[in-house]
């Protein structure tokens, strides 16, 4: 400040308001580092640290310093991307059939015993820093559990970014090394250390301080590895404020789909009984329809035979997460839900608080019974009926060639309803469908209000994932994050381009 003269400071000052607080969001909004610019003047300070300190990327070797560091600002904080980066490895530690032990194994994505594994460590230094934080305002909590080698193997057109990242990074290769990459990249969470049994593991969580600052809780896809459902459990229960969790686990690709599938119907279950402040669920199982051929052609196992290349929903997961949204006002469940099965509701159920629901279902295919989903959307009005805030409803599906969503939405200005099906084929909807969505607007207006019937053709050829046949515009920043998706779109463009190997 005493670089600067009276003279300059009080030209500055002779500015209007707007046009200074315009001038610092140009430098804010250009990229350039402004920690510098916070001594210009007490009012850039003010401002400059809001910004500073609303988003931070957080490592573990910045752990020691930061409750020190935010000590004054901690009140700004509102985001912080947890980068947890475990140790480099070779193709020695990752390649199909060599045979890895558990020890190396472990070795290979960083995990050895509790006092030095830096997922624990990490985890034990970040929730006793935050547990001394005030509960108030939101705070969002992003985990990224990665290791650099990741992207150098076959995945090299992975990118490891903040939620709130404007532009995905491009990468520069596609995979081009069939031989190594997999076993590592998509390994369960501590899978094979540093704990003995899961019992031991749930334990260390339950041990670990209480986190009331943290409101929302994301996992996002671009974590290849998995972590254990019923682990999850655990940890959320160490954030007893939880407003909102985005989960983006990738699905399994062998006979393991079915402990995971227990372990997700033990994970809803335990939402439903214990998150009693969340108001937002989205979990969106991630997949690449690539991926079991490549698995099969490079002979991973005989497991992997029994992977099939479309995802087959547990009925019992799905009905577990119709439970746990009875207090929800939003819930987004992909792929590991079916509405078939979510919509097989008890007499008793009720949504007094939902505004917005987004399931996937298999019976939207090309070639299904139309009867099949006609029933399907009847049941969906059905629970409509019992949903007295719904907004908005959407049942999709998607593939690469294949997208569908059957979309219901209220426009309150305008005093009517819209029901929507945009598909790659036609779906005729009998007049008797269309009366069951009717009574639903009625039965919550009056019948002044009206429903309009919309139908859509999509282009097949520019379906190329299930990234692609996402519901927009309505709910496609809340079926999955924006950012997720737009990696789930580069991914498929890369392997698309990749050379045959």
């Amino acid at each position: 400040m005493s670089s600067i003269s009276p003279y300059r400071t009080q030209r500055w000052y002779g500015l209007p308001r707007e046009i200074r607080f315009l001038i610092l969001k140009t430098l804010i909004q250009d990229g350039c580092k402004v920690a510098h610019l916070a001594t210009v003047s007490r009012e850039w300070q003010v401002d400059i640290e809001r910004h500073i300190f609303a988003r931070i990327k957080l490592t573990p070797s910045r752990l020691v310093d930061f409750g020190s560091m935010v000590h004054r600002n901690q009140t700004l904080v509102r985001y912080i991307w947890f980068c947890l980066e475990l140790e480099e490895y070779d193709r020695t530690k990752c390649a199909p059939g060599h045979g890895l032990g558990l020890d190396e194994l472990a070795e290979a994505v960083g995990i050895s015993d509790t006092d030095t594994c830096p997922i624990t460590a990490s985890f034990q230094n970040l929730l006793s820093i935050l547990s001394t934080w005030d509960p108030k305002g939101d705070l969002t909590l992003d985990i990224s559990i990665y290791s650099p080698s990741d992207s150098e193997h076959w995945f090299k057109y992975l990118t490891f970014l903040p939620d709130h990242a404007s532009e995905t990074i491009l990468p520069t290769k596609a995979y081009d090394d069939a031989q190594h990459g997999w076993v590592a990249v998509f390994n369960e969470i501590m899978a094979e250390g540093p704990f003995d049994t899961d019992d031991a593991e749930f334990e260390w969580w339950d041990q670990l301080p209480s986190v009331p600052a943290v409101t929302s809780l994301l996992l996002r896809q671009q974590n290849r590895r998995r972590w254990k459902p019923n682990a999850l459990a655990h940890m959320f229960a160490r954030f007893p404020r939880l407003q909102e969790i985005h989960y983006e686990p990738w699905r399994e690709w062998g006979w393991e789909q079915r402990r995971t599938d227990k372990g997700f119907h033990d994970l809803f279950e335990s939402i439903q009984r214990s998150n009693i402040h969340l108001k937002k669920l989205v979990v969106f199982e991630n997949f690449h329809q690539q991926y079991p051929a490549i698995l099969q052609r490079f002979q991973f196992g005989k497991d992997l035979e029994r992977c099939d290349s479309t995802r087959n929903p547990y009925p019992a997961v799905s009905r577990m997460v119709a439970l746990a949204s009875l207090s929800l006002e939003h819930l987004a469940a992909s792929f590991l839900v079916d509405a078939r099965h979510f919509f097989a509701i008890e007499p008793s159920w009720e949504w007094p608080n939902l505004t917005s629901l987004a399931l996937t279902s298999k019976e939207l295919r090309l070639g299904e019974d139309p009867a099949r989903i006609e029933a399907m959307l009847h049941a969906a009005a059905a629970a409509a009926m019992r949903m007295p805030r719904l907004e908005t409803m959407e049942i999709w599906n998607g593939r690469k060639g294949l997208a569908a969503v059957f979309q219901y939405q209220t426009l309150r200005n305008a005093r009517r309803a819209t029901v929507t099906w945009r598909a790659t084929w036609e779906l005729a909807m009998e007049p008797l469908l269309i009366r069951a969505w009717e009574a639903v607007v009625h039965h919550r207006y009056d019948d002044r209000w009206s429903l309009d019937v919309v139908q859509e053709r999509l282009d097949t050829a520019a379906i190329k994932s299930h990234g692609d046949a996402i519901p927009c515009p309505s709910l496609s920043g809340q079926v999955i994050r924006p950012v997720s998706l737009r990696q789930i779109q580069m991914e498929q463009n890369a392997l698309e381009g990749a050379k045959t190997v």
